[in-house]
């Protein structure tokens, strides 16, 4: 047993001065079977810590129903025989570029609750969702044996919120569920954030990507005592559908790192190793300089631009980074570990059966609801996934402009059977006017929720009506389809023959795996959609870019023939090629 406590200057551990360099690594974005692996890998750059967050929504989908919330203890178990410590961040909010932040939406959606505040509406659903939780935290502290070092309160909280009455509950909660190490909060080096952010009694931390000294500085102005860290050193970014892919130089990153180091530091990169944001859990963020502007739906690739990629290989900003923190360590490093295998050679998927969007909603669909305006995903209870709305235009009525209203996010429209267009937030009106009478269905897509910034939390669906003309269409009908409900398998959904040309739907095929490994799967021709293999859900895919092809973790394959699950959301290329598995 240990202690591991926070001194004038520096952290202690049994009282001598200890430098924690860390690195990211999110145990929820790495498939199990490599976890030891990716460990390995920062302790091979240089690294004696892991941080993880927590994601809420991920363990805990529904009200009472808890999903293996055991998968932190088991990582943490793993951290502590790799021989690292380890920051856990519980949030409840994680931002992360995760789906709301981490959050659940029956939280967030609930009526009247004032979530990130001392709402009572707030904090009962987060002391239950910590009884659970602490039980694999508390155990694992390095006073009990454990790799846990330091626990986080809330996340960047000063980015969003003044109320430290808040943060003093949360902390509170913490150390009365068994939390014994000291706890941080991370912010960014504003004072406005710090002093939102911050709490007396708690160590302050800070997030940046460059300017070591002056974020230093701007914490000292704050915390004149205390070890200096950065819980978040961006080494790359993320990436938007749509937009393009960001990379950071590695010898300026390396340069920001040993800046860091130098003021005698403690570091956490972020990310030391990205992962997936597997299962249609990427979130969103909102464009402009106060994050109100357009969605920009985060990709389903967390590669992050780390140094450790996605498919947990060294990359050069790897490579220089190591030499960095070698200066700062004792020993000699480690070398690198077996790389994990890849798929021994390319393989064709062939697909041989399709069932209508429409057959799948009816087979794994949740239950449908009438209403006078279109219900939110939330009040659905989906989560991820997508919805279908059905509303008629009386008759007899000459043609008006169709509108939706509140459109979160992206809507594929049919007018009496035929596809009349794609609407999104910034283009919610149909090009084509609407005649009466006529039936209108609208597939509304949730392209991931908002996860920072003053929107966070928003609602998912039409949230305002459907107008024809400035009249509202009343008498909604409406039936989600969560992703969740392909966990039990499609064998009840009415597969048939493939559609002639490349409709929607849901489509079933095999691939055959001679040397099974880690792979990426290539969809060209296709539009928009999810992919499963052997049941295990791969993510979104789509064809706006960047990213261009879907990770799939060699434990997902097995050897001989592999089942598949494409559900395609717009339409597909009736030329296209077969999709493929390559080699990483």
């Amino acid at each position: 047993m240990s202690e591991f406590a926070v001194g004038e200057s520096d952290f202690l551990l049994d009282g001598r001065p200890v430098r924690l360099l860390s690195g990211a690594v999110h145990y929820f974005r790495v498939h199990e079977g490599h976890w030891r692996h990716r460990l390995a890998m920062l302790r091979a750059m240089g690294l004696n810590c892991v941080e993880t967050y927590v994601p809420w929504n991920l363990h805990q989908p529904v009200p009472g129903g808890y999903r293996d919330v055991r998968a932190l203890g088991r990582f943490l178990d793993a951290v502590r025989e790799a021989g690292l410590w380890a920051i856990v961040r519980p949030g409840p909010y994680i931002c992360a570029e995760w789906e709301n932040g981490g959050l659940p939406p029956w939280v967030t959606g609930a009526p009247g609750t004032r979530v990130r505040t001392r709402d009572e509406r707030w904090l009962v659903p987060v002391e239950h969702w910590f009884h659970h939780l602490m039980h694999e935290i508390a155990p694992r502290q390095i006073d009990r044996g454990g790799p846990v070092v330091l626990v986080q309160v809330e996340n960047e909280y000063g980015s969003y919120g003044s109320d430290t009455g808040y943060l003093r509950e949360l902390a509170g909660l913490l150390r009365a569920k068994g939390v014994t190490v000291p706890l941080v909060t991370s912010d960014g080096p504003e004072d406005h954030m710090l002093t939102g952010g911050s709490l007396p009694g708690v160590l302050a931390t800070v997030n940046f990507g460059s300017h070591a000294r002056e974020a230093f500085a701007a914490l000292r102005r704050h915390r004149p005592e205390g070890p200096l860290m950065c819980m978040e050193f961006w080494c790359g970014w993320f990436d938007h559908w749509a937009g393009e892919h960001v990379v950071r130089d590695p010898e300026e990153a390396a340069g920001a790192l040993r800046e860091i180091l130098e003021c005698g530091a403690s570091v956490n990169l972020y990310m030391a190793h990205g992962g997936t944001s597997f299962a249609g859990w990427a979130g969103a963020n909102r464009g402009g300089p106060l994050h109100e502007g357009p969605l920009e739906p985060d990709v389903t690739s967390y590669d992050y631009d780390a140094p450790v990629d996605e498919y947990g290989r060294p990359t050069e900003k790897f490579w220089r980074f190591r030499e960095v923190l070698a200066e700062y360590r004792s020993e000699p490093l480690p070398e690198l570990p077996p790389t994990p295998p890849s798929l021994a050679r390319p393989a064709k998927v062939t697909l041989d059966g399709w069932a209508s969007l429409g057959d799948v909603l009816e087979t794994l669909g949740g239950e449908e609801t009438v209403a006078p305006l279109p219900p939110s995903f939330e009040e659905l209870h989906v989560t991820r996934g997508l919805v279908r709305y059905e509303v008629h235009v009386p008759g007899p009525r000459q043609p008006y402009p169709l509108t939706l209203r509140g459109l979160r996010d992206l809507a594929v429209v049919y007018v009496d059977g035929e596809r009349a267009g794609v609407l999104t937030e910034e283009e919610p009106r149909l090009k084509e006017p609407v005649a009466g009478p006529a039936r209108v269905e609208l597939w509304v897509e949730s392209l991931g929720r908002v996860n920072y910034g003053p929107r966070f939390g928003e609602p998912k669906g039409i949230t305002g009506g459907i107008l024809h003309e400035r009249q509202f269409l009343h008498g909604v009908r409406a039936r989600g389809l969560d992703l969740d409900a392909f966990e039990g398998g499609v064998d009840a959904v009415p597969f048939g023959a493939l559609p002639a040309v490349g409709a929607p739907g849901l489509y079933r095929g095999t691939v055959t795996v001679h040397g099974a490994g880690d792979a990426r799967l290539e969809l060209v021709g296709r539009t928009r959609g999810f992919v499963w293999i052997n049941g295990f859900p791969l993510g979104r895919y789509w064809s706006v870019g960047p990213q261009r092809s879907l990770y799939v973790p060699g434990p997902v394959l097995r050897e001989g023939e592999n089942e598949v699950w494409v559900l395609e959301l717009q339409e597909t290329d009736p030329d296209r090629p077969a999709p493929r598995l390559l080699p990483v």
